[in-house]
């Protein structure tokens, strides 16, 4: 493809790695900042190291009025000119490339590490571009970002917490009780999995994607799925395709009724939480149903799913979610219909329409601030593409709005999977993944019950992966707890947070 040609792939194809769109620095910068101005979505940034130090860059851009992904590179040394002033989305990309190659991108706001200490430039990456060994680091150590002032004090919290949660250091820099600033610090979780999908698919590759965040397993693994099988040029069958939308949608239903009973423990609200808490197991229990795992690991497989539902057994689906739907509805009515949860969740944590679209925030945490974006919708793939998901959205962006919308999608959920199941096609469950094409690239999104998960896989010129980076929603979304807990009263946090119920591990992958 000539330098500066527009390369566009959509779900379920792949394109050659030549193909891929290569622009000088000068204009993949601009071209990038344009397109995310126009409200295109930076859905990727990410470095791939090559022979001689250099490192190029991929970006991955979403147009969601056309359901197209475009892809864009450019090649760096050393260091290039920060694309995070002119496009905030690119903030955390930057900081993950900076700390992963030494490339240093000039001119960042605050370029910090995302999980690890950043290596000098020319140092051996995390991914041993020229068989170099990866170069150790710790998580948490690094500088924060200080307040000064009369009355103005910091408080650390984390990352050892009390219960048995995920490790989080948060930094907030107070005025008496009054939020300030709050800088988060992950990497605690870290475990090597981009590294480890490389030379891969093995027979180990689905069980990593199943576990790169234990409550996303199916989100994970479909997106796992659509990218090995765009690769390899196949599609799943209908059967195959619906009951991974059915999976997709009893997780979704899992978290966002975990997450709303979760919100009414953290005010004392304890009818609610502990009907929740019930409600969650019921929906682990449907997709127990489906695959034999609470969580839905053996339930996909590349090229279709690996189990079945007999006709008894929707049946017997059908009857729990309507019993599911009638208990669920009164456990949230009584949250909603009290004037004291209204009083907690009102006006806390706002976080405006502009601050998500400059940052790229997805999923729930974005629709409750009026972004009208849905993977399901914009990015259609199996049977998405027959299914009409209508998006819903609150405008007030605070506590309640993101409580709000998780009711408003179970809903939607429900009735998806009634659906799904009323008019589950007949036939094969499985089609046959052959050889993965070489030197290709394909680029997979899909719908999280956090919100869009993308994977970007690119082969080398044996059909393995040369690269195969994943982008969780939470990776996205926790700049946008650090701006809603701004003015905020610091005992509000353990809400504000739990409102945007973002993960550790899906960061820290």
């Amino acid at each position: 493809m000539p330098v500066g040609a527009t390369c566009i792939v959509r779900q379920g194809k792949a394109v050659a790695m030549a193909a891929v769109t290569r622009l000088p620095m000068d204009d993949f910068r601009r071209r990038i900042a344009q397109e995310v101005a126009g409200r295109r979505s930076l859905m990727a940034f990410f470095g791939v190291p090559e022979l001689g130090g250099v490192v190029r860059l991929l970006a991955v851009l979403g147009n969601r009025d056309r359901g197209e992904l475009e892809l864009l590179s450019s090649e760096a040394r050393d260091a290039y000119p920060a694309l995070t002033p002119e496009c905030p989305q690119a903030g955390s990309f930057e900081r993950e490339i900076a700390e992963q190659y030494g490339l240093e991108p000039q001119g960042h706001p605050w370029l910090k590490p995302v999980r690890f200490q950043r290596p000098e430039p020319g140092a051996p990456s995390v991914h041993g571009a020229d068989g170099a060994q990866p170069q150790p680091s710790l998580p948490g150590v690094q500088e924060f970002f200080t307040v000064a002032g009369p009355g103005v004090h910091e408080v650390a919290v984390g990352p050892i917490h009390a219960g048995i949660i995920e490790p989080g250091h948060f930094r907030f820099q107070c005025d008496g009780e009054k939020v300030l600033h709050l800088e988060i610090a992950l990497g605690y979780q870290h475990r090597g999995v981009e590294r480890a999908l490389v030379g891969g698919p093995s027979k180990r590759t689905i069980h990593q994607m199943e576990t790169l965040a234990g409550d996303t397993t199916i989100g994970h693994a479909t997106a796992y799925c659509l990218a090995l099988e765009a690769l390899a040029g196949c599609e799943a069958p209908p059967r195959a395709q619906s009951l991974r939308a059915v999976a997709l949608e009893l997780e979704r239903l899992a978290g966002h009724t975990g997450a709303l009973g979760a919100l009414a423990q953290d005010i004392g609200f304890l009818p609610t939480a502990s009907f929740c808490g019930r409600l969650r197991g019921d929906f682990l229990n449907l997709t127990a149903t489906l695959c034999g795992s609470r969580f839905g690991r053996g339930m996909l497989r590349p090229g279709g799913v690996g189990f079945d539902l007999s006709a008894a057994l929707v049946v017997d689906c059908l009857q729990r979610l309507d019993t599911l739907r009638h208990d669920v509805s009164g456990a949230v009515r009584l949250l909603f219909e009290t004037s004291a949860v209204r009083g907690r969740f009102e006006n806390i944590g706002t976080l405006p329409y502009d601050t998500c679209m400059q940052l790229g925030l997805v999923g729930p945490t974005a629709r409750a601030s009026g972004l009208a974006i849905d993977a399901r919708r914009d990015f259609p793939s199996g049977a998405w593409r027959v299914l009409e998901v209508p998006v819903a959205t609150c405008a007030e962006g605070d506590v309640y709005a993101r409580a709000q919308l998780r009711w408003q999608e179970m809903q939607t959920s429900l009735d998806l999977i009634r659906r799904l199941l009323e008019e589950l096609p007949a036939g094969s469950l499985r089609a046959e993944i052959g050889s993965l094409g070489p030197e290709a690239v394909a680029v997979s999104v899909v719908e999280g019950w956090r919100g869009e998960v993308c994977h970007v896989a690119s082969t080398d010129a044996a059909g393995a992966f040369a690269r195969y980076k994943v982008v969780d929603p939470s990776f996205r979304n926790w700049a946008g707890l650090s701006m809603a807990m701004r003015q905020q009263q610091i005992s509000d946090f353990p809400l504000c947070n739990k409102s945007f119920d973002l993960s550790y591990c899906g960061h820290d992958l």
